[in-house]
């Protein structure tokens, strides 16, 4: 009679199996190429690329061509201080539209300023108080010749505007007249957390979380392509003793994941952003706290939707389209107001979500754990639900080892049994 094993026994039984579990999946993750590309070599390299390419945080000395059709003193004043400003450069001048065109068509130039015949007559005309428009087009295929061109122009036409007021106004006032009269309502405009308004501080935080979750999809969905080529029953649980129990199998691989993934997290979220002097108003023992949670829970995700893989190259086709949509989706890039209701609860499903969130405001805004009490009891949330779906998941997969293995051996006794007759 098979003797029943106490709960010790069976304590340290699944210990050691957890243990074998973790050991196995480290060496496979070492061995494996592809995994080992996606777990290491793209988080150290893929971050330095990002925060290098976006490291002048904005963009200077925008070339711009000039069409003056009024030739004045007045619109050469309002070019040259366009031109003196950090954001903008006069690369020349155009005698009409189409060759300004033929210039930015050419990527000679990215921006036309265009001023009127009337320009200084208008100004000058102050029996009808006319005003004049001077007219900016710019190349939209980036938002950073826009946002300069549109500043400088902007900041430009505000100055002098003041300085017309003074002159309108004689002889007869004091400079505190003047100050007042110019300016009735004194504002100051003060970037909190970006100072320099530039695009690095806000969108490359936001892309280091996003690549932690995809690397680790990624790299455990290889793992499970792998393990289901070679598996003689295309099923992730391979048969061996060891990988008896669900919770073990998915301790096992859990733990080699996260082992991993604690120092990719500290090269991502720490080393990175000080090797470029981007933003770190982050305490250690909160963001530690909330990376784990972020980890576990990108982990637990990428177990999960292992199953609906079948290659090593479907994880690539699967979800290196979404990458893109994730960072959208997660209010960043694109303000989470103007995001559908619909999309917006869809954008739940995924960790980067909560996770970006919580690391901007960790990072930028100096935020403790009760400030984004929302995105870190998310991320445990989901840590809990798809650790609930992975154990799922793997169970499945062991009932039908099991029953085709079974199935196997029925195959077997009923082929040895009709040898057996035919001699």
């Amino acid at each position: 009679m098979k003797k029943s094993k106490s709960l010790l026994d069976i304590i340290i039984e699944g210990t050691e199996d957890i243990f074998y579990i973790w050991k196995r999946e480290m060496v496979k993750c070492f061995k494996d190429q592809g995994v080992l590309i996606f777990f290491i070599l793209v988080p150290l390299g893929y971050p330095m690329l990002y925060a290098f390419i976006y490291n002048e945080e904005v963009v200077h000395e925008v070339p711009v061509v000039v069409v003056d059709e009024d030739h004045s003193f007045l619109s050469r004043e309002f070019v040259r201080k366009v031109d003196a400003s950090p954001d903008v450069q006069v690369i020349g001048y155009s005698n009409d539209m189409a060759d300004a065109q033929q210039a930015m068509k050419e990527h000679q130039a990215y921006g036309i300023l265009r001023i009127p015949s009337d320009f200084s007559k208008k100004i000058n005309n102050i029996n009808f108080w006319e005003q004049v428009h001077v007219q900016a087009y710019c190349d939209m295929g980036s938002m950073f010749y826009y946002k300069s061109l549109y500043s400088a122009c902007t900041d430009v036409s505000l100055e002098m505007n003041r300085k017309i007021k003074i002159q309108r106004m004689g002889n007869t006032t004091t400079n505190r007249e003047e100050e007042v009269s110019t300016s009735p309502i004194e504002y100051t405009n003060v970037a909190l957390f970006n100072p320099q308004s530039g695009y690095a501080c806000f969108l490359i935080p936001a892309v280091l979380m996003l690549i932690l979750q995809q690397t680790l999809v990624f790299g455990i969905g290889m793992s499970a392509g792998t393990a289901v080529e070679t598996n003689r029953f295309r099923n992730l649980v391979p048969i061996n003793r060891h990988y008896n129990g669900t919770i073990r199998i998915v301790f096992g691989k859990a733990l080699c994941y996260l082992m991993i993934y604690m120092l990719t997290a500290t090269w991502v979220l720490l080393v990175v952003p000080h090797l470029f002097s981007l933003n770190q108003l982050d305490h250690p023992a909160t963001l530690s706290l909330f990376a784990l949670a972020y980890l576990l829970s990108c982990i637990f995700f990428a177990m999960t939707v292992s199953v609906f893989v079948r290659n090593r190259e479907k994880p690539m086709i699967l979800f290196a389209f979404f990458s893109v949509p994730m960072l959208f989706l997660s209010g960043i890039s694109w303000p989470g107001s103007g995001i559908p209701v619909f999309w917006k609860y869809v954008s739940y499903l995924f960790p980067s979500t909560f996770g970006i969130n919580g690391f901007v405001r960790i990072n930028n805004l100096s935020a403790d754990l009760t400030d984004v009490k929302f995105e870190y009891h998310a991320l445990w949330l989901q840590t809990g639900i798809y650790f609930v779906t992975t154990c799922l998941v793997y169970r499945r997969q062991i009932l039908m080892s099991r029953l085709r293995t079974i199935k196997k051996h029925r195959e077997m006794k009923a082929k040895l049994a009709k040898e057996s007759l035919v001699k």
